[in-house]
């Protein structure tokens, strides 16, 4: 195993950060806007659970959010809902350096949102 993290957030902090455009563009990718904010709605339950997965990623990798910016990991949803990581830019560089396959799970209840990260080196 490489590392194991695990996040807690407020899905109220979330969706009030999520008012900011600004907030938006800098810590999601484009596929996860493309999947969890509408014209008409905003998935805050989803994004503030892919926030919780992005902290946990980083601390799963023990460097923190250091050497890559958050909308370089993305939370996407497989065909059957289940969560997986897309990495781009520096991110998606360290993982393929280091051969890591990350896995990810997600949970939201009332107001809080919770994510688990699992990082092994592949074989």
């Amino acid at each position: 195993m490489y590392g194991i993290g695990v996040d807690i957030v407020s899905i109220e902090r979330i969706a009030k950060s999520l008012e900011k455009a600004s907030f938006i563009k800098r810590i999601y990718g484009a596929d996860e806007i493309a999947l969890f904010v509408c014209e008409d709605k905003i998935k805050t339950n989803s994004l503030a659970a892919n926030f919780a997965a992005k902290e946990a990623f980083s601390k799963a990798l023990g460097t923190g959010v250091r050497g890559f910016d958050f909308d370089e990991v993305q939370v996407l949803r497989d065909r059957l809902g289940a969560p997986y990581f897309k990495f781009d830019g520096r991110a998606g560089q360290i993982v393929k350096e280091k051969n890591l396959d990350c896995k990810v799970s997600l949970s939201h209840e009332k107001d809080k949102a919770i994510a688990f990260v699992v990082i092994e080196v592949k074989r």
